[in-house]
């Protein structure tokens, strides 16, 4: 399936449910939902910010709910475009789980990804995840484009 609302597009599996409830006035942001518990969420803000202090007020957050939370720096190349952020990995009600949080700045947003998944789905969810992400980076690059096709 294909979201393209609030100034975001991207594709996801026809199985996952979308929720853009923490979308408010002015500001993007859309959660979708595995239908096995996983999640991978984005969101825009402000341009001109930085995006790694936006990736370490979540990686704060998430101290603050997992006192065992083990914290990597991370970066992918995504389309030619680096990610910046952290990978996570804590227990939750006995189980581990990851986190992955990461970063883009763009001349009109800085754009948070965050995808997250209890550790016996994560194998099989992670590449989801990364496709899901791949799709939100082409859909800028499009946005971008000049109608005609020529030079952003």
């Amino acid at each position: 399936m294909r979201f393209q609302r609030l100034g975001i597009d991207f594709s996801f599996p026809d199985s996952w449910s979308v929720d853009t409830d923490d979308a408010r006035e002015g500001a993007a942001a859309v959660t979708v939902y595995a239908p096995e518990g996983g999640f991978w969420s984005v969101s825009g803000h402000a341009a001109g910010g930085r995006a790694i202090e936006l990736a370490q007020a979540v990686v704060e957050q998430m101290r603050g709910e997992y006192r065992d939370l083990d914290v990597e720096p991370a970066a992918d190349d995504v389309g030619g475009h680096a990610l910046r952020g952290f990978d996570m990995n804590f227990y939750c009600l006995d189980l581990t789980n990851t986190a992955q949080v990461r970063t883009l700045a763009t001349p009109t947003a800085v754009w948070l990804l965050l995808c997250q998944a209890e550790d016996r789905e994560w194998d099989r969810i992670a590449p989801v995840f990364a496709a899901m992400t791949a799709s939100f980076v082409r859909g800028l690059a499009a946005n971008a484009a000049p109608p005609d096709g020529g030079p952003g």
